[in-house]
């Protein structure tokens, strides 16, 4: 293929028309006038477990521009049901799903209890004020621990609160371990956090009577996903069910969860009033109602050698999927396997219990589940570097997989239930280039100098590998226009990620036409029927080969048509600036516009162009007008599916300072190293990398949702909930890329999306303990909480200092 765009920064297409305040999100679609549209509200529940014993609506029913008001009992069929289970699972043996709206008992605050339709917001919400339910409030399961100890259940039927327990072994790791001439053991934690997009979930939706077709426009990352649903639970064919995604405000994942109890319940009322109906939540219902993601607790016990080489490692944690299992166990299980990283542990064992909480549901957010993987391998890492006593880099390296030894199978099985092989990398070039950007041998001095000076800096490293491009396909449509331009589709939708920037410039190479002649369109079931979605950095590998593969198919098909137009042999053109050309002879060309006149055999003629098109036109009499094996149209549709996912790799770096008195954590400086294969377009990879990175030093120093013990979310408002401002972000941000193409796919590339969130909690942690001298096992960290480390530390450092040496006697180590 041409590389003339491929691998170009070229600015972002989008942009502009973002910048000037010309972008349409699902609350700016109009159906019809303003005042045609209805406008729907949802009770939610003020308690994080109760049973209903009663819900009045009789206030309400006769309330002036009240449309419809729900509850359980108003809705039949499939609406009555449980929501899906999107990603079954055998491990998971009691997954649970809730109703659209509550039946009998809610499990969360924020649960959908009732539905309102008004004639505007303020009259719905006003209508749910007068809505009457009566609870009988039940004990709440609030947090690891207290699911744990199951003195309490979140659902009466789920033994121990344990929604799945699972387990995966490659060798044999207890008895590695048990052999290993060190042994050491950590307990490490992760605390909640959520996505938080700029643009919440919203969702409008219209019925046709006349057509019986239904339209909806929503805030989504699977719109085919949101149709099917949508389409099973009003139980109507497929095909009578558009969905169409406008600009998308961030997703980050939590918009991957589908269908939302609103996508049903809008587009059920539009059928049952026969308006427009319309839901948009406020920051506070995304807060109680959407989803959350990271709370885990892992228990590690890791053999090594004298050199730091992993000889067993076993790993043991507990994961919060919140009151309902809606996404399966896709986040325990990438962390699971994820959690490896660039390493070879000679044996390995890990297991899981996937736990119910009275919280909100968890499903993936930005990283999913890597973040926590990486997390507990790169303090395993850090720990056995302070155990022997030698340089950290120094350990990694001795684990790291070679560049020769790929495909490298780590004898685990993915989230896709494929085996998790890795296609392609160099991490041993990737550490090298991270210690130089960071100035690792360097900072010794930096350290000694700023501790001279009464400050406190420390250095952390954090390595990862992330599973991109999961199955299972992505297809995309090529057309090419009478005019020349060239309309490009794929389902999978688009949240700010750069895709008809990107998009367009795979097709612009593969067909070599002007990048301002292609146009892309993203999540329009009108346009593109079959899709999976956007999550797990997919898109780029998924839609990006299937477009690549079209364009291949209507440029067969060109060259086709130009061989006849211009009566040469096929092998004697190439395509060049929006036209084909016979070789060596420029002049002797024709243009794609044409060419797709050509293949469109009309009984009428339209226009100019059109009459050279008409069945009438003088050309081979001895054959159809179109070939047996061909269809009209200058245009090619395609799939692509991989065998399995390819592997990003990534090295991040930081250097902290940490306030001796406030305790206060400021970054000086962050360096990344990254590896995506073939990069189409570096500049937004690097948008992508730097938008993940503010993301994790979220995770990392800010973030976290504050549950009380009776499961109220604390911090549910922005003025409570800690992100971190462009203040808070390191202002120097040094990346380099390497590039090792992957044999996976026809472009060699891998995803980037969740690239600069995964390591970065594990990167400042290792900082900070350089800092401060002492064990870091917990994130976020705040300066409270540091504070508190600090105390705890000079406490347990005096104490065992006036204690005599203990004799174990027993010649083995304790952790």
């Amino acid at each position: 293929m041409s590389t003339q765009l491929f691998g170009e920064k070229v600015p972002r297409v989008e942009d502009q028309r973002f910048l000037r305040g010309q972008g349409r999100y699902v609350d700016d679609v109009l159906v019809d006038t303003p005042s045609a549209t209805l406008h729907a509200a949802v009770l939610r529940s003020p308690h994080a477990h109760a049973r209903i014993l009663d819900i009045d609506v009789s206030d309400v029913i006769d309330m002036d521009g009240v449309h419809l008001v729900w509850t359980h009992e108003d809705l039949a069929g499939a609406m009555a049901e449980p929501l899906p289970l999107l990603i079954p699972h055998p491990a998971l043996t009691h997954g649970r799903t809730q109703y659209t709206l509550a039946k009998d008992t809610v499990n969360y605050v924020g649960e959908a209890v009732a539905f309102v339709v008004a004639d505007d917001r303020y009259l719905a919400e006003d209508a749910l004020g007068r809505i009457s339910v009566s609870y009988e409030p039940l004990p709440a399961v609030v947090g690891i621990e207290s699911a744990r100890a199951a003195e309490n259940l979140v659902h009466d039927d789920v033994p121990g609160n344990v929604a799945a327990r699972m387990e995966q072994n490659v060798g044999d790791a207890p008895t590695a371990i048990d052999a290993a001439p060190h042994v050491l053991e950590l307990d490490l934690s992760i605390e909640r956090s959520a996505a938080m997009p700029l643009e919440g979930r919203g969702t409008v939706a219209r019925w046709d009577h006349d057509t019986s077709r239904l339209q909806v426009w929503t805030s989504t990352q699977a719109s085919t996903g949101v149709r099917a649903a949508v389409a099973a639970k009003l139980e109507l064919d497929l095909g009578q069910v558009d969905v169409i995604c406008p600009d998308t405000g961030g997703g980050f994942g939590v918009k991957i969860n589908h269908p939302w109890p609103e996508d049903l319940l809008v587009t059920r009322a539009a059928q049952v009033t026969g308006q427009a109906v319309k839901f948009t939540e406020d920051r506070r219902e995304h807060f109680i109602s959407a989803a959350h993601e990271r709370a885990q607790e892992h228990h590690i016990r890791v053999g090594f050698d004298d050199q730091g080489r992993v000889q067993g490692l076993d790993v043991e944690f507990w994961h919060d999927n919140g009151a309902y299992t809606p996404y399966g166990l896709i986040v325990p299980i990438i962390t699971s396997t994820q959690l490896l990283g660039p390493y070879k542990p000679a044996n390995y064992r890990v297991r899981f219990d996937s736990l119910y909480t009275n919280t909100v549901i968890v499903t993936p957010y930005r990283g999913a589940g890597r973040p926590q993987g990486c997390f507990a391998m790169e303090r395993t890492i850090d720990a056995i570097a302070a155990h022997l006593g030698l340089d950290r880099t120094a350990v990694r390296a001795a684990n790291l997989i070679q560049p020769d030894e790929f495909p490298y199978d780590q004898g685990l099985i993915f989230q896709d239930g494929r085996p998790l092989i890795y296609d392609s990398g160099d991490y041993p070039a990737m550490l090298e280039k991270i210690r130089k950007l960071i100035g690792w041998d360097e900072f010794e001095q930096f350290k000694a100098e700023a501790e001279a000076e009464g400050r406190r800096v420390g250095i952390g490293l954090g390595c990862y590998v992330e599973g991109t491009g999961v199955g299972p396909y992505e297809g995309a449509h090529v057309h090419v226009e009478t005019s020349g331009k060239v309309k490009v589709a794929t389902g999978l939708t688009t949240q700010g990620q750069g895709h008809q920037t990107a998009f367009a410039q795979v097709v612009a190479d593969t067909l070599d036409v002007p990048m301002e002649d292609v146009e892309v369109v993203t999540g329009d079931t009108r346009r593109m029927s079959y899709s999976v979605g956007t999550f797990a950095s997919r898109a780029a590998v998924m839609s990006g080969s299937a477009m690549h593969l079209a364009a291949l198919r209507a440029k067969e098909k060109a060259l086709r048509l130009a061989a006849d137009a211009l009566e040469a042999d096929e092998a004697d053109l190439k395509m060049v600036d929006g036209s084909v050309q016979v070789k060596g002879s420029p002049s002797n060309s024709i243009a794609l516009g044409t060419l797709a006149v050509l293949s469109n055999p009309l009984r009428y003629a339209f226009d100019k162009a059109s009459q050279a098109a008409t069945q009438f036109s003088v050309g081979d009499q001895d054959k159809p007008p179109v070939d047996e094996d061909d269809e009209p149209g200058l245009e090619g549709r395609d799939f692509y599916s991989p065998n399995r996912s390819t592997f990003a790799s990534g090295m991040h770096a930081a250097i902290v300072e940490t306030d001796p008195e406030t305790a206060e954590i400021k970054i000086l400086r962050y360096a990344i190293v990254h590896d995506c294969g073939r990069m189409i377009n570096p500049m937004i990879v690097e948008g992508q990398i730097h938008g993940g990175m503010a993301q994790g030093i979220g995770g990392a120093l800010y973030e976290r949702m504050a549950y009380d013990d009776s499961g109220q979310l604390l911090n549910a408002s922005f003025m409570d909930f800690l992100m971190p401002y462009v203040t808070e972000i390191p202002g120097e941000i040094d990346v380099d890329h390497l590039e090792t193409p992957s044999p996976l796919n026809p472009l060699g590339i891998k995803g980037a999306g969740e690239a600069g969130v995964i390591p970065v909690s594990a990167a400042i942690a290792a900082a900070v303990e350089n800092a401060e001298g002492f064990s870091i096992t917990s994130m976020p960290i705040s300066p409270a909480e540091l504070y508190d480390l600090r105390q705890r530390h000079a406490e347990h450092t005096s104490t065992t200092s006036a204690r005599p040496p203990k004799q174990d006697g027993s010649g083995e180590e304790s952790a």
